[in-house]
């Protein structure tokens, strides 16, 4: 219930009406506080209700578990049915010698406040124009480049050309609009989520012309296809690549074909430091360092060697490029403008998708501790927050697939400046978060349904680039004020 809209009518009409409508004003404010009261009363006893009863099966958010297609309805009689009867055939038992009516209708309300919430992401309206208004300023949209299948990372070149992977293998130069393509990439495994993934620069590539891609490497055992993440140096010479090598290759390989993370980024200490996901085994890969890359975020030399001030280096058996472990899938790094500080978000499973600040040696949780469920409605960890586990930033619920990343620099988007952007695969948009220190304060979706947003890049240009799915489009952010 909303008090402050009966708020600003009536106080308008205690101006024009003087102090005998002020009376009336003040009988009917109190009786709305009152009401407020109890509606905040009977949601806080709603959520006790659902901590103690229902997230051992349904999970420590209610967000995450209201996230989910209903298989006996999500009207408030639908849920008050299945609360009350259950449902023994399904494993839901029946709470009406629990509870009594006024009690499971109180639960079915809190239930439905959290299927508003996901159902706020619900975006039908396919965009009409290449301008949209945001809360801060009009954007147009002006396509860079199309004809791609899963633009999956951009590098721009000091020639103004942009350096673009698509995810089954092909490597192009983005010249004048129109696709270039770049011989000499790795061989992929073009399955799954797996493929040609992302593209970054040598920081000195001025000089020297190497570049760095992630990818899905795969062999062959019998008639098994195991693969994995690995990371190759090579030259690019006009459009080719040459001097191929790879300078990292996650172990163990694994049969599954998701959660390759692959994001790679370097560092204000020139160190590369590169994500790689837990490839769907969260049992064992995230929590063990000793022998296993999954589930890490790391941080080598740009030829592959170790810095020997990683936080694992001198421990007996460890992986030593590991530089944080506890991940899930991390699909976005990028840099802090001003602090230096590795910024990284990833993928949980039904809800508890995660803005993280990466720090050496620290555990990020996965699986002890997660603010989701997993897919069939399960429970992974009834916690969301662990003594020894590095708490997050900023958690979506539901999950919005986040995959790239860039902080908000320089003066053509004043009024976003210092802002983060993420790309949203599942609702396809651009998330805008507004920044209060490390703080999420509010947050913004733009471009709705512009498709899945895969990359987010600020350019040396000082332009916003963003790489889009099906088709695959890489659209260049430009201000009306232009």
């Amino acid at each position: 219930m909303n008090k402050y809209t009966p708020a600003v009518l009536f106080t308008s009409i205690l101006i024009l009406a003087g102090s005998f409508i002020s009376v009336a004003w003040n009988t009917v404010h109190k009786g709305t506080n009152t009401s407020v009261k109890a509606a905040d009363t009977s949601f806080q006893k709603a959520a006790k209700t659902y901590q103690s009863y229902c997230s051992g099966c349904h999970g420590e958010k209610m967000d995450a578990f209201t996230d989910r297609r209903w298989k006996f309805g999500s009207s408030r009689r639908d849920l008050f049915a299945s609360i009350k009867k259950g449902h023994p055939d399904e494993g839901m038992p029946a709470f009406e010698k629990t509870f009594n009516d006024e009690e499971i209708f109180q639960l079915a309300d809190y239930i439905l406040r959290g299927i508003k919430n996901v159902n706020r992401y619900s975006f039908n309206d396919k965009p009409t124009s290449s301008i949209f208004r945001t809360e801060e300023m009009t954007i147009r949209l002006d396509t860079v480049a199309t004809g791609m299948d899963v633009p999956w990372g951009m590098a721009f070149l000091p020639s103004g050309e942009i350096l673009t992977t698509d995810r089954n293998g092909s490597i192009y130069l983005v010249r004048n609009k129109k696709l270039v393509s770049v011989s000499g990439g790795p061989e992929v495994l073009n399955r799954g989520q797996g493929g040609l993934m992302d593209v970054i620069l040598d920081p000195s590539f001025d000089q020297n012309h190497i570049i760095y891609l992630s990818y899905s490497k795969f062999k062959r055992e019998g008639s098994a296809t195991l693969a994995t993440t690995a990371i190759m140096k090579a030259r690019l010479d006009g459009d080719r690549l040459s001097q191929q090598k790879d300078i990292f290759v996650a172990l163990p390989y694994s049969r599954t074909q998701h959660h390759y993370g692959s994001r790679m980024v370097f560092g204000k200490d020139g160190y590369l430091y590169f994500s790689v996901g837990e490839r769907g085994n969260e049992k064992e890969n995230p929590q063990q360092i000793k022998g296993n890359d999954l589930g890490k975020i790391h941080r080598i030399k740009s030829d592959g060697s170790v810095p020997a001030d990683n936080p694992f280096y001198n421990r007996t058996g460890a992986q030593r490029s590991i530089y944080s472990y506890g991940h899930r899938n991390p699909q976005a790094l990028t840099v802090h403008p001003a602090t230096g500080q590795i910024w990284e978000t990833e993928h949980g499973p039904r809800g508890g998708d995660e803005i993280n600040l990466i720090k050496a040696g620290k555990n990020y949780g996965w699986p002890l501790a997660t603010y989701g469920i997993n897919y069939n409605g399960q429970i992974i960890s009834k916690v969301s927050a662990l003594p020894g586990i590095e708490p997050t930033l900023h958690y979506w619920i539901p999950s919005i697939g986040p995959s790239g990343m860039a902080f908000v620099t320089g003066d053509r988007y004043k009024s976003w400046t210092g802002n983060l952007l993420s790309g949203s695969l599942r609702f396809k948009y651009l998330n805008r978060s507004v920044l209060k220190g490390t703080s999420v304060i509010k947050e913004e979706a733009l471009f709705k349904n512009i498709g899945r947003v895969r990359d987010v890049r600020m350019a040396p240009d000082g332009y916003i680039y963003i790489a889009v799915e099906s088709p695959g489009t890489i659209y260049k952010l430009i201000p009306q004020e232009e």
